[in-house]
């Protein structure tokens, strides 16, 4: 694929990301087209596919956000990579492999990622959710919806999404503790095994601070 096409890509991508959250921001997603790139070598996947997957992948986020979470930005974002593919003359096979895993990149979806591309890009999207970046990500996110900085005395899980209990903690109880068993390639499960563990002993020091223990 000429390199013109990925850069006609690129620059209608980040068009989207003006007004965006910090923690869903361009550096997200410059993140995960690497990861993409260092899983998909591993895994031989299509590459040229997941160059475009990657750079288009969050385009939808924006709306979310501005919903407060009722538009699912991973439909919102493969309507608009649709018109964004076909405007800069992908071929139609590969249009719709790169819809494929824009629709299924999402944690929390319905849609199952079925080839080796989707399944590469919703390993890398996850990753970036976990580790010290992840880590990073999830206060910056708490900060954005007005959340504390701790709530580990109460059941998290029964609070709401987009409120001041929306914190850090309860984003990793409520998801990023299970990311590490949801990869779907073998060089993502590596690489969320380390990450996982640090994550791990961040969350039990954070408790042990905030109840005066060290």
């Amino acid at each position: 694929m000429p390199a013109s096409i990925v850069d006609h890509i690129k620059k209608r991508a980040l068009a989207f990301f003006r007004d965006c959250r910090g923690s869903h921001d361009w550096s997200h997603t410059e993140r995960v087209y690497n990861l993409c790139l260092r899983i998909g070598e591993q895994e031989h996947a299509d590459l040229e596919v997941l160059r475009m997957a990657a750079l288009l992948h969050d385009i939808g986020r924006e709306q979310q956000d501005r919903s407060r979470g009722e538009i699912c930005h991973a439909q919102v974002g493969a309507r608009l990579a649709r018109e964004i593919l076909e405007q800069a003359g992908v071929a139609p096979d590969k249009i719709e492999r790169v819809i494929h895993c824009i629709e299924t990149h999402r944690f929390r979806g319905n849609l199952e990622p079925a080839t080796t591309e989707a399944k590469v890009l919703f390993d890398a999207d996850k990753l970036d959710s976990i580790g010290a970046v992840g880590i990073g990500r999830a206060f910056l996110f708490a900060g954005e919806v007005g959340a504390k900085l701790h709530n580990g005395g109460i059941d998290v899980r029964k609070t709401r999404r987009y409120s001041k209990e929306d914190t850090a903690y309860r984003e990793f109880v409520v998801k990023l503790q299970e990311v590490k068993d949801r990869m779907l390639t073998e060089a993502g499960r590596s690489i969320a095994e380390e990450r996982h563990r640090f994550m791990v002993a961040f969350f039990d020091r954070l408790h042990e601070e905030v109840e005066g223990r060290v």
